[in-house]
């Protein structure tokens, strides 16, 4: 039986770090509410609000939270690791890796299978080239990327845990320096594909800043706060770097895709600023109410997640259904409409939630049949699940009975090829735990 959020929240031990919950439930929460608010959809398709009214991209300086949960993510892994690694003495990076994907994959594999049933069925019945349609099936998959670079992060955590342990800070030090080191030579030498290099260095570098959380070294986050915004500021004002935050369509520089210095600049300010918030905050989950409230969002948050473009976009088909106009994109009736949409695609999203929360909830221990294998077993795996999730985002769901592919790294990856590495990575993954593997919580 699952413990319900009453029960979690009053057995939580007394030293656990509640404003990281926190920080998890409201960094996803945010990214929801912004795809919702920046989806500008018509009937010729779905566009960008912050494409079409520009002014308003200065917005994702504080709507790009991405970072802060990477930097949680450094933070809960770091700790995760440690007491396994206290407690295990055999494979313990395959324990680690089964331990933090089983509420990560299970939902997010279901949530892939539901969908590409769902585009192969349109497709067959020939409806899959429509604008909308199509566009659809483009957009539902692009926000995996995340989930891909975060499988990096948790298979990179025992070697990069390492060289904080003995490093600190010089260790996201050399991250940086390397993410600024790759801006130079793709902007100032034109070498090709180096810019690719940063997907690695800039998440890893944020990532790390949750390290050193973990250790109570971030002990000046108004200067951390103070020295990425400026550096923010002045890569904007002064290099190649776009204002966004996010990607936007056509331009020529994203800070997302691949992430840029100017990004990692961002995150500084923002893991500084949020940690600045720390006391406050954690006075107030100290409150049985508000504590419970953030248990029960913990327990659903990648579902929602995962769900909540679904949800927008029923709720816009809604509309088609029902034969009502959709307005201009950016225009007074438009704005109008915004908070009764927000508020129906949250209602959605409850009964995605509700139909597939279970796949989230923590799945009992299972005996693994690696061996000593099981470390190597567990890396194969965790590198198919992120190339295949990374691939997808890519491709989309649109043209499954065509072949349409894109391009993950140097080579053409269709959405079937990718569905079936994520399968088989997570299939992986989930055998390659020892036998009695201990369990991880948190």
């Amino acid at each position: 039986m699952t413990a319900s959020a009453r029960d979690l929240a009053l057995a939580t031990p007394p030293g656990r770090d509640r404003y990281v919950d926190l920080l998890r439930v409201a960094s996803l929460g945010t990214v929801i509410g912004g795809h919702w608010l920046m989806a500008a959809v018509s009937s010729d398709g779905i566009g960008n609000l912050l494409a079409l009214v520009p002014a308003l991209q200065v917005l994702t300086w504080g709507l790009q939270v991405m970072p802060v949960f990477f930097f949680v993510g450094g933070f809960s892994h770091a700790l995760s690791y440690r007491s396994l690694a206290r407690r295990s003495e055999t494979s313990v990076y395959a324990a680690f890796l089964r331990a933090r994907l089983q509420r990560l994959l299970r939902p997010t594999l279901v949530f892939v299978l539901v969908w590409a049933a769902a585009a192969l069925a349109v497709q067959l019945a020939g409806r899959g080239d429509g604008r909308l349609t199509g566009a659809a099936l483009r957009l539902v998959t692009q926000p995996l990327w995340f989930i891909g670079i975060y499988l990096a992060m948790v298979a990179f955590t025992p070697p990069l845990l390492k060289l904080h342990e003995r490093h600190g800070w010089a260790a996201f030090a050399a991250l940086a320096g390397a993410a600024a080191l790759v801006d130079v030579l793709r902007f100032a030498f034109g070498v090709p594909y180096v810019e690719f290099l940063n997907f690695a260095l800039v998440w890893l570098a944020v990532h790390q800043l949750g390290f050193l959380r973990a250790d109570g070294r971030i002990r000046r986050p108004a200067a951390l706060a103070a020295a990425g915004l400026a550096g923010a500021v002045l890569l904007v004002a002064c290099g190649p770097y776009p204002l966004s935050m996010v990607g936007m369509p056509g331009e020529k520089v994203s800070n997302m895709a691949p992430p840029t210095l100017a990004l990692l600049a961002h995150g500084m300010w923002l893991v500084g600023a949020v940690q600045l918030l720390a006391r406050p905050a954690t006075a107030w989950l100290a409150r049985p109410r508000v504590w419970r409230g953030v248990v029960a969002a913990n327990g659903v948050a990648m579902t929602a997640f995962l769900w909540h473009l679904t949800a927008m976009l029923g709720v816009y088909g809604a509309q088609l259904a029902l034969g009502l106009d959709l307005p201009a994109p950016a225009g007074a009736a438009w704005w109008a409409q915004v908070p009764v949409r927000i508020l129906a695609a949250t209602a959605l999203t409850v009964v995605f939630v509700t139909l597939f929360r279970r796949f989230e909830a923590p799945a009992a221990p299972r005996t693994g049949t690696a061996g000593g294998a099981g470390g190597l077993v567990a890396a194969l795996g965790i590198t198919l699940c992120l190339l295949g999730i990374l691939g997808l985002s890519m491709t989309g769901l649109g043209g499954l009975l065509d072949g349409h592919s894109a391009t993950l790294i140097a080579f053409p990856v269709t959405a079937p090829v990718a569905i079936g590495m994520a399968l088989a990575g997570a299939l992986l993954v989930e055998r390659s735990a020892p036998a009695r593997s201990v369990r991880l919580g948190g």
